[in-house]
């Protein structure tokens, strides 16, 4: 479970800074480029929106993914077809006095079928989770802020809030997404491709930009985990931790990686596996009630059933013709 802490929204989280002028700006966040934030403006704002830093979730047990992967009828009626494969084999094989290995062909495929689609099905959900992993790895460890009038240039990066003036430098990584103020140099360039998908760094500017602009579009933005390549400038940060570009990424991820939505091909073969279920039930109780009368006879005495006579031996060999039965239909319904 995610360790999460619900904040409610405010209103410089809707305000499209990008397309608002450097004075705007200042006076949504009510903060001086000059002097930054107070001190006791900062532990207010962190109350209302939380540390800057990507939520942390639990790692699955892969004992909880293996159990995830069993979650299917289809694989079921294998792993009860492998079951009753083997017992079978093992049975006749007991008959015989000879170990046939040929005999356990069958169920061992079937049990290597199953264990290669668990494997593939925890990679896939492992791999989810690295990405989500990758994602925290990008983020920046310190800023450059200015508070009170003074500059602190190695503040912890999770310690940022809405309103915090920040200087990004050659090198450094965006600790959170921000509006540029000014540029320090004559030109900026970030590198935003771990985000947008760019070959190429962008050149950014001091000028708004169209409110309806995409991400690529806001060239007066820059962005949590992306990386300053060239000059340096001033910043306004504008969102932090989940509420980033990058954050509602990670949120992205997570949910994906949770959500058990069955594609229509799975939902087919869940469909086909609970068809499948009910024909070889079916099968069996048809064949062993069709021989019923070889394991159990009775007298009829004035119109009455009497004198019941079971034999447990002929029971158990007639459930096993038709659940060997059962099994072959099974065969060449579905794996062949």
């Amino acid at each position: 479970m995610a360790k999460k802490s619900e904040k409610p929204a405010t209103k410089t989280e809707s305000f499209p800074a990008w397309s608002k002028d450097v004075k705007e700006c200042e006076e949504e966040f009510k903060v001086s480029r000059e002097t930054g934030l107070s001190s006791e403006e900062v532990e207010k704002r962190r109350e209302v929106c939380g540390w800057n830093e990507l939520e942390k979730h639990e790692d699955q047990s892969i004992l909880k993914l293996l159990l995830g992967q069993l979650n299917e009828t289809l694989v079921w009626i294998l792993l009860f077809a492998a079951v009753i494969s083997f017992i079978l084999a093992w049975y006749e094989c007991d008959e015989t006095g000879e170990i046939d290995v040929t005999a356990f062909v069958e169920p061992l495929v079937i049990f290597l079928i199953l264990i290669v689609n668990a494997i593939v099905g925890i990679w896939q959900k492992s791999n989810a989770e690295k990405a989500l992993e990758a994602l925290k790895e990008i983020q920046s460890g310190q800023a450059s802020v200015v508070r009170d009038g003074k500059k602190m240039p190695n503040l912890a990066a999770k310690e940022l809030v809405p309103g915090d003036i920040v200087e990004l430098r050659v090198g450094d990584k965006v600790p959170a997404d921000m509006r540029v103020l000014s540029l320090v140099s004559s030109t900026v360039r970030v590198e935003q491709g771990s985000l947008t998908g760019e070959s190429e760094a962008v050149s950014k500017t001091a000028k708004a930009v169209a409110e309806n602009s995409d991400i690529q579009g806001k060239k007066c933005m820059v962005f949590a985990g992306t990386t300053v390549v060239n000059g340096n400038c001033m910043c306004l940060v504008t969102r932090t931790g989940m509420k980033t570009e990058i954050g509602q990424v990670h949120s992205q991820i997570h949910e994906a990686s949770q959500i058990e939505e069955e594609t229509p091909l799975k939902k087919k073969l869940n469909e086909f596996g609970e068809i499948l279920t009910a024909i070889i039930g079916v099968i069996c109780a048809l064949v062993w009630l069709i021989n019923l009368k070889y394991f159990l006879s009775w007298e009829m005495v004035d119109g009455w059933p009497t004198n019941f006579a079971f034999s447990f031996e002929r029971c158990t060999y007639y459930f096993k013709i038709a659940v060997a039965l059962a099994w072959r239909r099974f065969q060449k319904g579905c794996l062949q």
